[in-house]
């Protein structure tokens, strides 16, 4: 069975409009011949005369006059699909967005996000996820719509990506911790007890590796899975944290936080989303909307 010429729905959904052969050649700028051309086929096609003889005009068969709104509807339905998207109107958006995100994005700048949201557009639900892995896994199958973090190996090379903020590490102690006091050396710092935050246990990083040339060591005696949880330990004991300053702003209440003696590098928080959400209007809005929020928080 050959598939039908999809062209022949806007030629027969004008022939029905006007009647006439004629008008509908000049309304779809073609010869009174490519148009009686374009009649036998749909003739053919649909084993029905459609435009019948009578008098010097043409009338409908009742086939035609059945055919008619359901054509109409149909190239109205398709003109859409074809067309540029409408102005969002986010007074009226119903969806529910996923985000996936790291350890206290949410605490951060959670609240000034979901305020924003709800004031633009009230239909609008974030449902934020934990983010367990670098992979780009959940954004190429659409389980997630965005995520925060940074840029690396494991990042799909067809990800989007655009900077947030940049981020270091700092140290966080209990308020009235003795390293709340005086000048923070290296040797004071590493002689401290520590919190290790390792999604994969480890006990060894970046500081441990600026330690290193100094020949010195921490003692590390816990290792936990997230900032959250290392702050809580701190802020109960005298262990030290060492997390991300902008994305523990909330999570450091009442704490003291210093910089570390030591260099650390910076790293870019970025904000990545698939290819397939460029063009959509609720998502363009939204990913504005996470970069002012965390515009605001600097």
């Amino acid at each position: 069975m050959s598939t039908p010429d999809l062209n022949l729905l806007v030629t027969l959904d004008v022939l029905l409009a006007e009647g006439s052969v004629a008008r509908a050649a000049q309304r779809l700028r073609l010869s009174p011949s490519a148009m009686s051309r374009a009649l036998a086929r749909l003739r053919e096609t649909t084993g029905d005369p459609l435009l019948v003889r009578a008098g010097r005009g043409l009338v409908p068969t009742p086939r035609a006059l059945e055919l008619r709104e359901r054509v109409r509807q149909l190239v109205q339905d398709a003109e859409a699909v074809l067309r540029p998207a409408e102005t969002l109107n986010l007074k009226h958006l119903v969806r529910t967005f996923m985000l996936r995100t790291s350890e206290g994005f949410v605490e951060s700048f959670g609240p000034d996000l979901i305020g924003r949201a709800g004031a633009e557009a009230p239909g609008v639900r974030l449902c934020f996820v934990q983010k367990p892995n670098k992979e780009s896994t959940s954004l190429r199958d659409g389980t997630v719509d965005l995520e925060t973090g940074v840029v690396g190996n494991t990042t799909g090379p067809e990800v989007r990506a655009q900077a947030l903020f940049r981020d270091r590490v700092i140290g966080a102690v209990r308020a009235g911790h003795p390293l709340s006091q005086g000048e923070i050396t290296p040797s004071r710092y590493a002689a401290g007890r520590h919190i290790s935050v390792s999604r994969r246990g480890l006990d060894k990083g970046p500081i441990d590796e600026a330690l290193n040339p100094l020949g010195l060591e921490r003692e590390i005696v816990t290792i936990v899975g997230g900032f959250s949880s290392a702050l809580a330990l701190a802020r109960a004991s005298d262990l030290i944290a060492s997390v991300p300053e902008r994305h523990t702003g909330a999570l450091r209440a009442g704490m003291h936080s210093f910089p570390l003696p030591i260099p650390t590098p910076e790293v870019t928080i970025s904000l990545l989303w698939h290819p397939r959400q460029d063009a959509d209007p609720a998502h363009r809005w939204l990913r504005g909307l996470v970069l002012d929020a965390c515009a605001a928080m600097r």
